[in-house]
């Protein structure tokens, strides 16, 4: 059996171009703020773990010297470097790697940041820990993800359906676990902001290239669910949303 990093690879490894052009990906109020705060701020070194189709990257590579754009499918790397060429920027580089094992030295980094990515991680404190390590004293970290419910019936059918579009996807942490992961690890951390996600069901899967057996079970649970989940999660037969959470993140001096 595959194990997760593995999975992620393969997954992601056939439908990489697909998130270079997703509206969902490419799009986005956090992207803009992201910005605003690397122009802000005047950041040098930033490193984007997780980086996908490298969209975070490109929002702030304007305003940093250099950007590192960190992920662990080769494929992914070759949509970063068509967006920067597409974009003209010259300041983002690529790397592969793992975020639970990152290929710098200490202290590297004003500025790490992850978006739509922490989902995947097989260990979400390791992957924390290492990019405290990496981040310079007094460093920040951005991390922006879709989030679990804190309740277990919601946040079963949350996992179920994330499972049956993508076998790689691990968890959709909630925002008090996530809250507790930044502790543990050292940071001083704070919940910026949260939103719904608006998607379309059948975007959504065509993003992933699921299989129509598969889509038939993730719809056929949607219509079945209980009202509570429907409602909640703002199903319409069409489109649903997911839960967002943007916190940012200190490591002390």
């Amino acid at each position: 059996m595959k194990d997760t990093k593995a999975s992620v690879q393969s997954q992601f490894g056939q439908v990489a171009e697909n998130y270079r052009h997703s509206k969902v990906h490419a799009s986005g109020a956090d992207l803009e703020w992201l910005a605003q705060q690397a122009q802000e701020n005047n950041y040098v070194n930033a490193l984007d773990v997780g980086c996908g189709a490298g969209h975070a990257s490109a929002a702030i590579a304007p305003h940093v010297e250099s950007v590192t754009s960190l992920d662990i499918t080769e494929t992914m790397l070759e949509q970063v470097n068509v967006l920067a060429t597409e974009k003209n920027y010259t300041n983002i580089h690529t790397k592969l790697g793992d975020v639970e094992n990152l290929p710098f030295e200490d202290s590297s980094f004003d500025l790490v940041i992850t978006r739509y990515s922490a989902h995947h991680w097989p260990n979400p404190l390791a992957a924390l820990s290492e990019t405290f390590r990496v981040l310079k004293p007094s460093g920040r970290f951005i991390l922006i993800d879709v989030v679990g419910f804190e309740t277990f019936a919601e946040d079963t059918f949350l996992t179920c359906i994330e499972l049956l579009r993508d076998i790689s996807h691990v968890r959709d942490h909630s925002i008090t676990q996530w809250q507790s992961y930044f502790q543990e690890t050292g940071y001083s951390a704070s919940l910026i902001r949260q939103w719904d996600l608006l998607l379309n069901f059948d975007s959504w899967v065509q993003r992933m290239a699921v299989p129509e057996s598969r889509v038939i079970v993730i719809r056929d649970l949607f219509e079945t669910a209980s009202d509570d989940i429907r409602q909640l999660m703002h199903y319409d037969g069409t489109s649903f949303t997911f839960q967002v959470a943007l916190f940012d993140a200190y490591k002390p001096e």
